[in-house]
């Protein structure tokens, strides 16, 4: 985790007159130990799994300072649980292709469409600040060998996965 992160959170809990926990910081490293992104519960299931005796409640309420303090991005990669993405710090303009078959989520940055998007944002009389593009697609691997490893480790892990579209 980048000590840039823990440094502009500490400023943040100072301005809302909050302290720092052993808990709230356990949960914080844990939000932040990889790129993957996750939801409320997949990082208490983190939590618990690494014994930091944080309760739901402190994750959950953890989550909100980092999504409020902008370090933190909630996104839609379909179903019906928020997702978290803890990689927007480093790649501000990074964009997701979801797989509609087995779950699989992909992170891509292309600097046409950052140019498309500044273009039009501008034409249309605005400043871009962010962009997040979601793309849906179909997983190529199933279509093409018809099977796919992500979907039957999706299965195992009991995940949910987006609905299909079609």
């Amino acid at each position: 985790m980048d000590d840039a992160v823990l440094e502009k959170l500490d400023n943040f809990i100072r301005q809302k007159g909050l302290r720092r926990t052993p808990q709230r910081d356990a949960v914080v490293r844990l939000a932040f130990a990889s790129d993957e992104h996750f939801t409320s519960e997949e990082l208490f299931d983190r939590v618990r799994k690494n014994n930091v005796g944080a309760s739901r409640a402190t994750v959950y309420r953890t989550i909100s300072l980092l999504v409020e303090a902008d370090l933190l991005h909630e996104i839609d990669l379909g179903g019906d649980q928020t997702t978290y993405d803890p990689n927007f710090n480093d790649k501000p303009s990074h964009n997701h292709l979801v797989c509609i078959d087995c779950g699989k989520v992909v992170e891509f940055e292309d600097s046409h469409l950052e140019l498309l998007n500044d273009c039009m944002t501008r034409r249309l009389g605005f400043q871009p600040v962010r962009q997040s593009i979601k793309i849906e697609a179909c997983c190529e691997q199933l279509r093409t060998k018809g099977s796919c490893p992500n979907l039957i480790q999706a299965r195992i892990n009991s995940k949910r996965l987006p609905g299909k579209k079609r």
